[in-house]
């Protein structure tokens, strides 16, 4: 990382490296969304201005604020504004609804709570009404201003817990995740530090900004001083177009983001369909290797991917640097930092990115273990190159008459078969066998049980692992974010 960066870096909390990257770098582009540009001098007054305002409403350090915002230009500014004044950010999802914002506010105990209104056909002000949510204020086209002269110092201390962000939906009941000013860099810094990006590109982001990896992002945009692309609805091929306008260099979010634009680029073989775009970056979900080869050969650019959670945005990160071998088959490698334990083949984090814990202590105390490393409920190793594979979950492994199968392995093969377009594997409840293998899969053609377990045997997969049953269906089950697969509805639909 340049030594700006790694200044920049040691920032105590996100307003202080806001504040340094715009006398740094005040006219340089932050932020770009259709025809409009901020730079980070901008984004810094914007944002003071936005404070004053949320003062004068009566937000002061510490104040609970809740947010449901679109990936847009004012959801940036209205965050910064929050971390000036030392607020409390409780980041909600757009795309959820009464349920899950109900349990967000509850659990929050959120004073003030930001909608964009009506907002791709839902309103989301009446929802706010209808859970009796305070201080309800609509924060899209227009933000609260106020005289920045009037505002307290900002906050010190990169310590304190300021975000309470919520576990992405892969389990029914979501969590309260605790996360301070200080975690969030140290996770942005990684990334920043994995994907050797320069002040000449120009990033993207197309997840909702209120996923973990909004703030991720923003502060690798805040320590490398490059703009990126902010896009408030993702969809191929219509997202291109914004893509090639602002030359983006650098884009991604997860597996089903490289899916879809390889699919796209398949439409037009031979023709780059970003001409400027050099590298697909992201994380949240496991990636096949085919996968990585099929884009690295057919978009022409590099793919990287990583390994993060909501507990811990950036654990490891591949580099444009690694052998193709470890981009395909690995998470990448941890930053300095991040320690990495194994035990009983779980992987345990320890580190100044992990989060502080739960809203609900005693998930705190069942999550960390008695040295301090968070459990992460993954299963994986470390290679001789300190590179991490992983290998499933630990709900992911299926026990058929006392053989541990990892879901993971079968999952792979099953993405090398021509007609199968997504798979998941889970076990199933068994009297005899205590659990059976169950393939879901999304598929192109024709797919029978027998020829996929035919082709299972030929990659050479062990007898025991092959799957007895198989679904075919129209779409996986999928989170509103980074479009993970929900496997505990596919246990709740085929048990």
């Amino acid at each position: 990382m340049p030594d700006t960066a790694h200044a920049l870096g040691a920032s105590r909390t996100l307003w202080e490296l806001t504040e340094r990257r715009a006398r740094l770098t005040p006219d340089r582009p932050a932020l770009l969304q259709d025809d409009r540009v901020l730079t980070f001098g901008a984004l810094r007054d914007r944002a003071e201005r936005t404070a004053a305002g949320l003062h004068n409403r009566g937000v002061r350090p510490g104040t609970v604020v809740a947010w449901q915002l679109p990936t847009r230009v004012e959801t940036v500014v209205l965050t910064l504004a929050l971390a000036r004044l030392g607020a409390v950010q409780t980041p909600v999802i757009p795309f959820y609804r009464d349920r899950e914002v109900g349990f967000a506010l509850r659990g929050s105990g959120a004073a003030h709570f930001a909608v964009p209104g009506r907002w791709r056909g839902f309103d989301h002000t009446a929802m706010a009404r209808r859970l009796g949510a305070p201080g309800v204020f609509e924060a899209y086209d227009t933000l609260p201003e106020g005289d920045p002269a009037a505002l307290p110092d900002p906050p010190a201390s990169g310590t304190d817990v300021r975000w309470i962000y919520w576990t992405s939906g892969t389990t029914s009941d979501p969590k309260g995740v605790l996360h301070t000013d200080r975690s969030l860099i140290a996770g942005g810094s990684c990334l920043a530090h994995a994907l050797r990006l320069t002040p000449d590109d120009v990033g993207s982001i197309a997840f909702p900004f209120a996923h973990i990896g909004g703030l991720d992002y923003l502060v690798m945009l805040l320590l490398y001083g490059f703009p990126a692309v902010l896009l408030e609805t993702f969809a191929l091929p219509d997202s291109l177009d914004t893509y090639r306008a602002h030359g983006v260099t650098t884009a991604g979010g997860s597996t089903a983001f490289y899916a879809m634009f390889l699919a796209e680029q398949r439409r037009q073989p031979g023709r780059k369909i970003v001409p400027t775009l050099r590298l697909l970056a992201g994380g949240g979900a496991p990636k096949p290797p085919e996968l990585y080869h099929d884009v690295v050969r057919e978009m022409g650019c590099r793919l990287t991917h990583g390994y993060g959670m909501t507990e811990v945005p950036m654990i490891t990160m591949g580099s444009p640097e690694d052998t193709d071998e470890n981009l395909a088959t690995t998470e990448g490698r941890p930053p300095e930092g991040m320690e990495i334990r194994i035990t009983d083949g779980e992987v345990r984090l320890r580190g100044e990115a992990v989060c502080r814990g739960y809203l609900d202590p005693a998930q705190t105390a069942e999550a960390f273990d008695e040295d301090g490393f968070l459990r992460t409920g993954d299963l994986g190793h470390l290679t001789d190159s300190g590179h991490l594979v992983l290998t499933g979950r630990l709900k992911d492994v299926i026990i058929r008459k006392g053989e541990t199968i990892s879901a993971r392995e079968i999952e792979d093969l099953l993405h090398r078969h021509p007609a199968v377009r997504e798979a998941a594997v889970i076990g199933l409840p068994d009297p005899e066998r205590g659990e059976r293998v169950c393939a879901v899969v999304e598929s192109t053609g024709d797919v029978t049980l027998g020829a996929l377990t035919a082709f299972l045997r030929g990659e050479g997969l062990a007898v025991h692992k092959l799957p007895e049953r198989l679904e075919v269906v129209d779409a996986l089950p999928r989170g509103d974010t980074l479009r993970k697969v929900l496997k505990y509805k596919l246990r709740e639909r085929y048990s």
